[in-house]
């Protein structure tokens, strides 16, 4: 739920330093998806989007990631989230490509990251919203 939900995705779909001001999305093979991160610092607003390649619920999301502006602008990657149960738990395995440099891809460590920092904190209620 914590991927399909676009309410529960706002909450968390943002790294350190970030709110989510928008998230919204079509969630089935083919839809699209559309966000906002807005840098609690400056105001300034980083939109992404993409579409989404395969969902096998509770297995697998595949889907296109593509900033509208900043080093990376236009760059279509793509992401691939898969889960498995281990010992009563989720585990969330990552992995995107291609990066058109060392720096890039190393930001985007940093990011994932804080994202799913937040993602945890809201599972946990350190971060504001109904799970129902």
């Amino acid at each position: 739920r914590m991927w399909e939900d676009a309410v529960h995705r706002a909450h968390w779909w943002a790294p350190r330093g970030c709110r989510c001001s928008h998230f919204s999305h079509d969630f089935r093979e083919g839809g699209a998806w559309r966000a906002c991160f807005l840098f609690e610092k400056s105001n300034e607003e980083n939109w992404q989007g993409g579409v989404y390649q395969e969902i096998d619920r509770d297995r697998r999301i595949v889907f296109t990631f593509t900033w509208d502006n900043g080093p990376a602008a236009g760059v279509e990657m793509r992401v691939t989230i898969t889960f498995a149960e281990a010992h009563g738990q989720t585990i969330q395995t990552f992995h995107q490509s291609p990066f058109t440099d060392v720096e890039r891809r190393d930001s985007h460590i940093t990011g994932w990251s804080g994202l799913l920092d937040r993602q945890q904190a809201y599972i946990e209620g350190k971060i504001e919203g109904d799970l129902s």
